[in-house]
């Protein structure tokens, strides 16, 4: 009972702490400034792990290297760690541990971004957050989009996006199991 705690704990900070690196990553990468509220507060709680990694690897190309290394060293930590406490930390499937980690992290990043576009679009299309969650979904959403035209207005690429998020979820737990027997 005492791991499980331990491990609820480390994969709860890890996740959002990861979660919030990726989407200072991902608002940079698509180009997009976030509310100044929530820009300050996504800064405030990774600048710590950010700054000093950016003298290691500064931005190139418009993009915030930095928080993407962030996000790959929480991961790395947080496996690092579990696998330790379950006394089964194996240093050759440690990083695809940590890739798949991360991997699951996005999808689920992606999987929440859409679940609120979904709703804005239903409830508030108008809603001061709305063109932010659209720009950020917008990279993964264009193409589908251009494939799946809505019907009779109703927008079906959020059900191939889900799909697809999920495929990739499946994929690499299939790919983690593996590893581990």
């Amino acid at each position: 009972m005492l791991y499980s705690i331990v491990n609820l704990i480390i994969d709860t900070v890890a996740t959002l702490l990861a979660s919030l690196l990726l989407l200072r990553f991902w608002t940079q990468a698509v180009r997009v400034r976030p509310p100044f509220s929530l820009g300050q507060f996504i800064f405030k709680l990774t600048d710590w792990l950010v700054l000093p990694l950016r003298r290691m690897l500064p931005g190139w190309g418009g993009l915030d290297w930095a928080s993407l290394l962030g996000a790959i060293l929480v991961a790395m930590l947080s496996v690092a760690i579990e696998l330790g406490v379950r006394s089964a930390f194996m240093p050759e499937t440690w990083l695809l541990v940590s890739l798949l980690t991360l991997i699951h992290w996005v999808a689920y990043g992606f999987i929440g971004l859409i679940v609120i576009e979904v709703i804005f679009s239903w409830v508030n299309p108008d809603a001061p957050l709305a063109p932010l969650v659209r720009a950020l979904n917008d990279p993964l959403m264009r193409p589908l989009r251009r494939l799946i035209p809505p019907i009779a207005g109703i927008d079906l690429s959020p059900i191939a996006a889900f799909l697809l998020l999920r495929i990739l979820l499946f994929a690499a737990d299939n790919l983690l199991v593996n590893l581990i027997l």
